[in-house]
């Protein structure tokens, strides 16, 4: 499954590709936006309503 419309997807349905992808093919979130051409304002818009961060430390979605 591919990243697109992220605004029309449900919460977890983003979270869990997010993991996965930053699992497998991403080394940082930059590398997540620039592979699937992601809008950062879009994307941190999203993650903000699913009550989600990005942690570094682990390349992860994490809830708040």
């Amino acid at each position: 499954m591919e990243i697109h419309n992220l605004e029309h997807m449900d919460g977890a349905i983003v979270y869990g590709i997010v993991n996965e992808r930053l699992r497998l093919e991403c080394a940082s979130l930059d590398d997540l936006m620039v592979q699937f051409d992601l809008d950062p304002q879009t994307f941190h818009d999203k993650i903000n309503e699913m009550g989600c961060y990005y942690d570094p430390l682990v390349n992860q979605l994490r809830p708040k």
